[in-house]
């Protein structure tokens, strides 16, 4: 028995295998190019990246050295201002230690003055001895009071343990209470530092 084969059947089966030999031909070609399209792409962007790492330029030691003295610099002068502020300072303060330290040691001349003064008669007063005396005590208190030295307010003012020491208490109708009624010995400030509190008597 013989096969019969159509002629037709025997063309369309050939035209189909050429069309897919021709779509898996195209599907390689596709694939090439977009293989060749993404190695330029790696390309570029190695070359780009070669591009923009050929800009980051690094500093030049002799510079890097340059900031490195200046900022050394400026570290020396703030250290050398911050000293020299804190050596007049510290001066500053041993000036004023050692002046209020010589202005104790003056008060009890002070206090004989104005005792010897306080014994002198009308009639005493008016000689030349006695003037020549107050004179020489004016003179002293003048000198202490420009260089900072002045008198504490005592007598008929409101008592103040910071500047006053009460070594009396006693009743007095006419005063108020907690007023200073009377000073034993005057109290005397030294720029804003009390050198020696008033010695005084306190109504209650």
């Amino acid at each position: 028995m013989k096969n019969n084969i159509n002629p037709e059947s025997a063309n369309q089966t050939l035209e189909n295998e050429d069309k897919n030999e021709q779509f898996e031909s195209s599907n390689e070609e596709n694939a090439d190019e977009n293989l060749e399209d993404e190695e330029s792409t790696d390309d570029g962007d190695k070359k780009s990246g070669k591009f923009f790492k050929k800009k980051e330029k690094k500093k030049d030691p002799k510079d890097l050295k340059i900031e490195e003295l200046e900022d050394r610099l400026k570290r020396t002068f703030a250290e050398f201002d911050n000293y020299r502020k804190r050596t007049e300072k510290e001066k500053s303060q041993m000036f004023e230690i050692g002046a209020r330290d010589i202005v104790e040691k003056v008060l009890p001349v002070i206090d004989n003055f104005e005792r010897g003064l306080g014994t002198l008669t009308e009639e005493e007063k008016s000689g030349g001895f006695a003037q020549g005396i107050e004179k020489i005590y004016k003179q002293l208190m003048d000198t202490l009071t420009e260089s900072g030295l002045k008198p504490i307010e005592a007598a008929g003012k409101e008592f103040n343990p910071d500047l006053h020491n009460a070594v009396m208490h006693s009743e007095d109708p006419e005063l108020g209470e907690n007023i200073v009624a009377e000073e034993f010995q005057k109290g005397y400030i030294f720029k804003d530092t009390v050198v020696r509190h008033s010695m005084v008597r306190v109504v209650n």
